[in-house]
């Protein structure tokens, strides 16, 4: 047997396959473009339904077409009869038809290990959810999520609060998840100081986990990524006690190997360390 021979008839093991459901990002940086980058990072196969086509870079967005619910269900659909999905993120949903046939279509499929990230801004500031959707996402979404992980003003929309202090933090974290899912993660970046502190809630206790922050602006798609990470290692069978350290230390890997691309709000290195972060 030759050597092209035997290599082709090893037979390795299938990665996991983690589905994201998100809006396109033309800079790359953020959305599906992330999403898929994350997941291959972690040795993980990346299959997608595309909820929005943005046309944006590092200063912004400049337009936004949402796709029909008919078509973002449909892509979701045909993708898992076709593989076996082990987890799966949500990011920009747009409109509550979308986020309501994203749920439903979720729920009939019993989907596992959903991560749902509740993306309301771009980075830019630009909008990207609407009123309605956020109600929808509330009721209809947020029920099947095995974790949801907003930032602070994601955190303080969806809890009806102000957040001053992690005190406050860990009050939204129980009133998110009084919606339902089964655990909360509120992001700490956008608060002061030069430790970021995550709270994970997982129905029961608050825990803290601090990273040191890293300096710069090569923060485009962090959002995006810290919630296709967590979606990866939940596909490896990790807990999110496990995952949410491993989801830090790349998020900071990350953006300290940022290529530097852009004026405004540059996109991160998701391919900084080929494993993802995960053996530090």
């Amino acid at each position: 047997m030759s050597p092209d021979s035997a290599s082709r008839s090893v037979r390795h093991p299938s990665p996991p396959v983690a589905l994201t459901i998100a809006g396109s990002d033309s800079g790359a940086g953020a959305g599906i473009q992330a999403d898929l980058k994350t997941f291959a990072a972690h040795g993980a196969y990346g299959v997608c339904a595309i909820t929005a086509i943005t046309a944006q870079n590092t200063q912004g967005v400049s337009d936004v077409e949402v796709l029909s619910a008919r078509i973002v269900r449909a892509q979701i659909e045909t993708v898992a009869r076709d593989f076996t999905v082990r987890a799966a993120k949500t990011g920009m949903l747009a409109v509550a038809i979308v986020v309501q046939a994203v749920a439903d279509v979720l729920r009939e499929l019993r989907i596992p290990n959903l991560v749902v990230d509740p993306v309301m801004l771009a980075k830019s500031g630009d909008a990207l959810l609407d009123a309605n959707a956020l109600d929808a996402l509330r009721r209809a979404l947020l029920p099947l999520a095995t974790v949801v992980t907003p930032n602070l003003p994601e955190a303080e929309a969806l809890a009806g609060i102000v957040i001053r202090d992690l005190d406050t933090a860990a009050e939204a974290a129980r009133r998110i998840a009084a919606l339902g899912p089964r655990a909360v993660i509120v992001k700490g970046g956008h608060a002061e100081g030069d430790a970021i502190v995550d709270l994970l809630y997982d129905g029961t206790s608050v825990r803290s986990f601090p990273q040191a922050r890293v300096p710069g602006t090569s923060t485009h798609g962090t959002g995006c990524t810290f919630a296709a990470a967590l979606a990866a290692h939940l596909a490896h069978g990790r807990s999110l006690v496990e995952a949410l350290p491993l989801t830090q230390h790349y998020i900071a890997g990350a953006i300290r190997h940022a290529p530097g691309l852009g004026p405004g709000h540059g996109p991160m290195d998701h391919f900084w360390k080929a494993d993802g972060g995960v053996r530090s």
